[in-house]
C-alpha cells in the first residue's frame, strides 16, 4: 500500500500544501483557503490518489490558525500530526531561504522521515478547551492590570508638581473594573471544571496539596489534559523547564548543570509561585528548604526543586486514586 505524505503550512489565511510519495517525489502542490471550502478542497484533492493508499497529514502547531483544520479533520475521522515548529526546523539541519511553499515541502519530508515515530494529535475536549481560553484572557487582563498600576506610580510622582487627579481617578477606576473582570473570569473557570465530573475529581485532588492553589491547578489540568498527555512527572517536569540537563563535553567544556529555556514560562512561573507559598505552609518542603539553605544551596535553585516536589505529587494523588497526606503531620499524630 502506497503511502503519501501530506505537508502543510498554514497561515491565518492560506494553507500551503505539498503531497511526496514514498520516493520523496512532489505529487502535487496548492495553495488554498484557510476555510471550511479551502480545507474541503485540499481533502479532495489528497483523495484523488489511489483509494488504498494511506495519507499521512502533518502540520506545525500554529495556535488557533490550525483549529479549523484540526476540528474539519477529526470531523472526517483522519488523523493528522501537530508537530511543534521548532522541532521541525532543527531536523532540517542547515537551510538556506523559505517561504510558505518550501516550508510545506519541508513539513511533508519531516512527516516522510519521521512517520514511525509520531503521534496522532487529538484536540482538548470542549472543557478544557474553554478553560485554556479563559486562562489565556486572564493573563491578558492581569497584563493590563499591572500596566495601570504602573502608571499610577508614575503619575503619582507628578502629582508633586502638578495637577492629575483626573488620570489618577481614571485609572483607579479601570484597575478596579479590571479586579472585577478577573474575579468573573476566576468564577467562569470555576464553573467549566465543576461541569465535568472527571476534570472536578482530579482538580479537587491536586488543589489538596499544599502550594497548589486555583490557578495552579487549572493551569496543570489543561496543560496535561487532565493528567492524560505525560506518562510521568518528570517527562512535565522536563517540559516545564524544571529539570536540570548537564553541559560537558570531554576534559575541556564543563558547564553548569542547569535548566533548559526550551520550557514553558507560563507554567514554570505559577509553579515557582505556588513553591514560594510551599516552602511556608507545607513542614516538610519547609524543613527541605531550611537544610538546602544551610548547605549554601540558592534560593531560585531550592525553588526549582520543590517545584519538581509539588508536580510529583499532583500526579502522585492523581495516578494512585488517594488523597495527599501530609506526612510530617501523619507521623506527628502517630507518634
Amino acid at each position: 500500500m502506497k503511502t503519501y505524505f501530506i505537508g502543510i503550512d498554514i497561515s491565518m489565511d492560506t494553507l500551503d500544501v505539498c503531497i511526496l510519495n514514498d520516493f520523496n517525489e512532489k505529487q502535487t502542490v496548492l495553495k488554498v483557503e484557510n476555510t471550511v471550502e479551502g480545507i474541503e478542497k485540499m481533502i479532495d484533492s489528497a483523495s484523488d490518489f489511489e483509494p488504498d493508499s494511506e495519507r499521512l497529514y502533518c502540520f506545525e502547531n500554529t495556535g488557533n490558525y490550525g483549529l479549523l483544520l484540526c476540528r474539519m479533520l477529526e470531523d472526517r475521522q483522519i488523523d493528522y500530526y501537530q508537530v511543534p515548529a521548532l522541532e521541525i526546523k532543527l531536523s532540517q539541519g542547515i537551510q538556506r531561504g523559505k517561504n510558505d511553499r518550501v516550508d510545506a515541502w519541508r513539513i511533508a519530508k519531516y512527516a516522510k522521515t519521521y512517520s514511525k515515530d509520531l503521534k496522532p494529535y487529538v484536540l482538548p475536549e470542549k472543557v478544557l478547551f474553554k478553560v485554556k481560553n479563559l486562562l489565556t484572557y486572564r493573563n491578558i487582563l492581569i497584563k493590563v492590570r499591572t500596566q495601570f498600576k504602573n502608571e499610577k506610580k508614575s503619575f503619582y510622582q507628578a502629582s508633586k508638581i502638578s495637577d492629575v487627579d483626573f488620570e489618577m481617578d481614571d485609572i483607579t477606576y479601570h484597575i478596579q473594573q479590571l479586579d472585577k473582570k478577573v474575579t468573573l473570569v476566576e468564577e467562569k473557570i470555576q464553573q467549566q471544571i465543576n461541569s465535568e465530573a472527571r476534570i472536578n475529581k482530579n482538580f479537587e485532588k491536586i488543589t489538596k496539596v499544599k502550594g497548589v492553589g486555583f490557578l495552579t491547578a487549572a493551569y496543570m489540568i489543561v496543560l496535561t489534559n487532565n493528567f492524560t498527555s505525560f506518562q510521568n512527572p518528570r517527562k512535565f517536569n522536563c517540559y516545564a523547564g524544571l529539570a536540570p540537563f548537564e553541559h560537558t563535553s570531554g576534559t575541556s567544556i564543563k558547564g553548569k548543570t542547569k535548566t533548559s529555556k526550551l520550557r514553558n514560562k507560563r507554567i514554570k512561573t505559577v509553579l515557582f509561585n505556588g513553591a514560594n507559598s510551599a516552602i511556608i505552609y507545607d513542614e516538610e518542603l519547609k524543613a527541605y528548604y531550611k537544610r538546602k539553605k544551610e548547605q549554601g544551596k540558592a534560593h531560585n535553585s531550592i525553588i526549582n526543586a520543590v517545584c519538581c516536589k509539588l508536580v510529583y505529587r499532583m500526579f502522585a494523588v492523581v495516578k494512585r486514586e488517594q488523597p495527599f497526606v501530609n506526612l510530617v503531620r501523619y507521623n506527628l499524630h502517630m507518634s
